[in-house]
């Protein structure tokens, strides 16, 4: 599986991000291979009115009441969010922030860590799928996968319940192999998409890394 973060990027933002969603439900339908927008709270109800499958890049641990500027889980539920990804390291949550979300929010949980520690502390609340991301490796051109394999291995072999999945760096087919071949189940990416010229055949590229013997 793949989860596109779209960040607060101009290409993933109002009817721009519409266009991206529907050019992740193309490839997605186009290759088998489950694909994930994850968009801002303004977009959500633009996208799922459209019958598109959406994540919310982030809600709060909050239920009704006096609580300005907050996002309510119950309301991007009810605008038709599937999932949440939480504690990107652009938006660090504490344990105890992430526990009170999970027991407010409904949908589905994928939980970013940047470290192997970290990732132990999240397993406990039983996400539904956990990231390693180091923050360092963000953006840039050396994928975590190529360059810290030791610790998704680590991950995987200590946190076997919950499936794993990796970012940071992500950007070739070969990034793709190589976490899967370490036993992830999936990639988070964000900038080698949104940010591509061409973003429907930088999908395509990533989505091949899944079926290294067979022809998308």
């Amino acid at each position: 599986m793949i989860f596109v973060n779209f960040k607060t990027y101009q290409q993933g933002t109002g009817e721009s991000a519409l266009s991206l969603a529907k050019i992740c439900q193309e490839v997605s339908q186009q290759t088998g291979i489950p694909i994930f927008p994850v968009v801002q709270a303004v977009d959500v109800f633009r996208l799922a009115s459209q019958g598109l499958t959406v994540w919310v890049q982030h809600v709060d641990g909050i239920d009704f009441g006096p609580h300005t500027g907050s996002l309510l889980p119950q309301a991007v539920l009810s605008a038709g969010v599937k999932g949440t990804l939480l504690n990107h390291a652009e938006k660090k949550l504490s344990l105890m922030e992430i526990k009170n979300i999970m027991e407010k929010f409904s949908g589905k949980t994928l939980i970013c860590a940047s470290s192997l520690e970290e990732g132990r502390q999240l397993a406990f609340l039983k996400p539904d799928f956990l990231a390693y991301e180091p923050p360092e490796l963000i953006g840039e051109q050396i994928s975590v996968s190529q360059a810290q394999p030791e610790v998704i291995t680590a991950f995987i072999n200590e946190i076997k319940e919950i499936p794993i999945l990796v970012g940071a760096g992500i950007h070739q087919q070969e990034d793709v192999q190589k976490a899967l071949s370490l036993g992830a189940k999936g990639i988070l990416v964000s900038s080698d998409v949104v940010l591509a010229d061409d973003p429907k055949r930088e999908l395509l590229n990533l989505a091949q890394g899944f079926k290294k013997d067979e022809t998308i």
